[in-house]
């Protein structure tokens, strides 16, 4: 009945296939014409494609003949012709849609499809891979079609010159990772000359393995960091505390909410230990969060499950792939506080200089598509957070995996056991055996069973990262064994040996069920490619973490009412179904956590917007000088609208403080005088005000000449702007952290923090506009000085790109020293150092 209805009533997937497929006809109607041109005919397509686009057609008008060609590239040159359904992932691509398609369908090769096609237009086509390795190993192998049809292709990799860099991104395709495209846009949002810029406009994006990227790595910021001077001493004695403590009678600590508190008993420990009378006092503000970082180090944060320690460095490992996170530490003093715990050196605190999520950055490609195994349970957030629907594509041979119900022990320890028994019974069969794991620790604690039974066996977990491919892509042979945490080699497919078919094909055993469906999916998905056979089963116990987050107390008494004993496994569809159950509440709450930290950092990110493209128009204009008299009139406005505020008669202004103000920043001692302002309405004076401003500024620019006060405008105005972005950048992330107390008011906190965020980000702007109008109306500039490195210490954050550049001569501020902590002669009342002294402050990169 219920396959009747689906006849009558398809399926919104099974239509779009069927949309398709009619194209996929056309597309092999050209195959027998396209495949008797000669190479030099097939490669002036290219040529002939462009010219019909700049004639006016479509990328859609040329999508039939494009494709056909590029199957008939690969098939001379890879020896690989693509199968239907993989025309079918190539128009979803291009369509900026998600392909779901099954492990070893080949969907580097779809991708070339839709690259070749989106490269007509010669504005770039990025294609996002998760590491490095997949980004090289795809250029290599893809990059040999576009190069036949007369394409170039680049490869953006970490620890490329400029110069590379930019060579990378000029190619019609760029191959490279999310990372390092997240990191070039800030860091192209940091230069002080556009020469220095490296990406073009974002295009067109092809995202592989998209839930990954777009959703994994979604709530983790892309930051640029630099030094903050603070002592690391505070680390060391609030671990000696932490260590002390006691679990439940000085601290408790919460599973779900991943939380760990002191009960009063440990605060009065605190108090006694650190020598003071109030932990809460706002004055032990900082001992009380070194305190609290330092119990979650050393409660929380568990060493070959969060963290590796290696080389002496403390490296996060990425909770879903199960790889080292080089470079990346963990935030506000958590990752100093694991330092303390594990004896390393304490290093220093980083404040943020230009930060990002992956969220925000893809969403502003002109058109995003993606591609993975496994993207139908998370349709809902790709469609609200990126606009991508998710089209599931049909295997090119029927599907044939056994996927056996989970077995369910009541212990851990018993669970272990059987998966043991499992291996070794498989593997005296011959049959080739994958395991599973969600953390290095359980992949090596298998490991030591299975050395002690003399099976030889693989391990591939973040350790050892660097034969990844070449261990994953022998799983399949006779008698292998492997252990991998869950993820690892995702990207590679895995063949089977010789007689492995008749064995069963590849078993997949998983040894618990993780938070997401699909990462469960992933693992199943290694077996059965391509229409093999194979098998997968999951083993869980009563004791896995997702088990005890949803209630395994009552199934741990059914089990102990039926009698069941330690080592007598359940089998059961209903217990699997529970499971997953579990798994899509997980899903559900991760959801909302990922769109609540978007929601707030569209905040952040319309006034990155704002920065970064007013930035932009400053690095490529050749004369800025209208941006600074306009920045300068706004400055007068502002101070003239604080000193003679309407609600005041003319009478009760303050002119005298208005003056005193102005010689701080615009003017000089004896340039104005309240004789002249008397009796003015308040337009009068604003108008006399910017008059005097304009005549001191022309007279300014004869003295140094226009061409050292172009230069040197444009240094300051973009030093001034990205010194106070960062001040910002910190004040933003400490409002963030405790608005959520607004709620405890009635009050909602996003509201809170966007209104709160908007006053703040037009204070920043005001605090530009002093300072920029200051500097360039007081620093006394040597006229001999080109000021192309005026502020050289600005460039720190810039990664070098290995050139030794010949210093030039800076310009100076003339007069006697200021000590960095004396007040600021601007008359601002702040300290030297916080106010100009700050404009020549070296920003240190960590």
């Amino acid at each position: 009945m219920f396959n009747a209805l689906r006849k009558v009533f398809p399926s919104y997937n099974e239509r779009e296939i069927k949309r398709y497929m009619r194209k996929v006809e056309e597309i092999n109607a050209l195959e027998e014409s396209i495949s008797r041109l000669s190479d030099e005919e097939l490669r002036r397509k290219t040529d002939h494609f462009k010219d019909r686009l700049a004639k006016g057609e479509t990328l859609d008008d040329l999508l039939v003949e494009a494709f056909a060609v590029v199957r008939e590239a690969s098939k001379r040159v890879l020896g690989m012709r693509h199968f239907d359904v993989q025309l079918i992932g190539g128009m979803v691509l291009h369509d900026g849609r998600i392909a779901e398609m099954k492990t070893g369908e080949g969907k580097t090769l779809v991708a070339t499809l839709a690259v070749y096609l989106n490269a007509l237009e010669g504005k770039g086509v990025h294609v996002v891979t998760v590491n490095d390795y997949l980004a090289g190993r795809d250029k290599n192998e893809m990059g040999k079609i576009y190069e036949f049809l007369g394409l170039t292709v680049g490869l953006n990799v970490h620890g490329l010159s400029n110069q590379e860099k930019q060579a990378a991104y000029q190619a019609d395709i760029t191959y490279g990772t999310n990372n390092e495209f997240g990191f070039d846009y800030l860091r192209d949002n940091m230069v002080l000359y556009k020469e220095q810029i490296v990406q073009r406009p974002l295009h067109f994006a092809i995202v592989d393995e998209v839930d990954s990227i777009l959703i994994d790595e979604a709530r983790t910021p892309l930051i640029i960091s630099g030094m903050a001077k603070k002592g690391t001493d505070l680390y060391y004695a609030a671990d000696r505390f932490a260590s002390r403590l006691r679990a439940d009678e000085d601290y408790t600590v919460d599973v779900k909410a991943n939380a760990a508190t002191l009960t009063e008993k440990g605060v009065e420990k605190a108090e006694e230990f650190f020598h003071i009378e109030n932990l809460y006092d706002p004055a032990n503000m900082e001992i009380n969060h070194h305190v609290q970082q330092a119990l979650k180090a050393h409660t929380l944060m568990k060493r070959d499950v969060d963290y590796v320690v290696e080389d002496g460095e403390v490296i996060i490992v990425d909770e879903f792939t199960g790889r080292l996170m080089h470079g990346r530490r963990y935030s506000d003093g958590l990752h100093q506080a694991i330092e303390a715990k594990e004896g390393l050196r304490v290093q220093q605190e980083s404040m943020t200089l230009a930060t990002i999520t992956l969220q925000n950055y893809f969403r502003m490609y002109k058109k995003l598509a993606g591609m993975t195994g496994t993207a139908k349970t998370e349709e809902e957030e790709f469609k609200s957070i990126y606009g991508m629907d998710v089209v599931v594509i049909p295997t090119n041979r029927p599907m044939i995996r056994v996927d056996a119900p989970d077995v369910i022990f009541k212990t851990e320890r018993a669970k272990f056991r059987a998966v043991v028994e499992e291996i070794k019974r498989r593997h005296q069969t011959g049959q080739p055996v994958l395991v599973g794991t969600i953390s290095i620790e359980i992949s090596e604690l298998l490991s030591e069973h299975l050395k002690k039974l003399k099976i030889p066996h693989n391990v591939l977990n973040a350790k050892y990262h660097a034969q990844e491919a070449e261990i994953i892509a022998k799983a399949g042979q006779r008698g292998a064994v492997t252990i991998a945490t869950n993820m690892a080699g995702r990207g590679t497919d895995i063949k089977l040996g010789e007689g492995v078919a008749e064995l069963g094909g590849l078993c997949i055993i998983g040894t618990e069920r993780h938070e997401a469906r699909r990462i469960d999916n992933q693992l199943r998905g290694r077996a059965g490619r391509q229409g093999d056979p194979g098998f997968s089963q999951f083993y869980i116990s009563m004791e896995d973490d997702l088990m005890r987050k949803f209630g395994s107390e009552n199934m741990m008494g059914m089990m102990d009412r039926l009698g069941f004993t330690e080592d007598e496994p359940i089998e059961s569809r209903m217990i699997t179904k529970a499971v997953e159950t579990a798994q899509k509440r997980v899903e559900a709450t991760n959801f909302d956590r990922r769109r609540v930290v978007l929601q707030y950092d569209d905040v952040m990110n319309q006034q990155r917007d704002i920065i970064y493209s007013q930035r932009r128009e400053v690095l490529f204009s050749e004369n800025v000088k209208h941006i600074i008299i306009s920045m300068m009139e706004s400055h007068l406005k502002h101070v003239v609208g604080v000193h003679c505020p309407d609600e005041l008669v003319p009478e009760e202004w303050d002119l005298g403080a208005l003056i005193s103000h102005l010689n701080g920043t615009i003017f000089q001692e004896g340039d104005l005088s309240e004789k002249e302002l008397k009796g003015k309405e308040k337009e009068e004076i604003l108008d006399f005000l910017i008059a005097r401003t304009h005549e001191k500024y022309e007279r300014r620019e004869k003295e140094i000449t226009p061409e050292v006060m172009r230069e040197f405008e444009k240094v300051v105005l973009l030093r001034s702007v990205d010194s106070k972005w960062m001040d910002h950048i910190d004040a933003m992330d400490q409002l963030r952290q405790g608005i959520h107390l607004r709620a405890y008011a009635q009050t909602d906190p996003l509201r809170e923090y966007q209104l709160e965020g908007f006053q703040m980000f037009n204070e920043m702007i005001r605090s530009i506009e002093e300072e920029v109008s200051t500097y360039i109306m007081k620093a006394q500039v040597g006229v001999s000085s080109l000021v192309r490195v005026a502020v050289a210490e600005g460039e720190a954050v810039q990664p070098s790109d290995g050139e030794e550049k010949p210093k030039k001569r800076q310009p100076v501020v003339r007069g006697e020293k200021i000590g960095r902590n004396d007040p600021c002669p601007c008359g601002s009342g702040k300290k030297y150092k916080h106010c100009h002294g700050a404009i020549q402050q070296p920003v240190e990169n960590k």
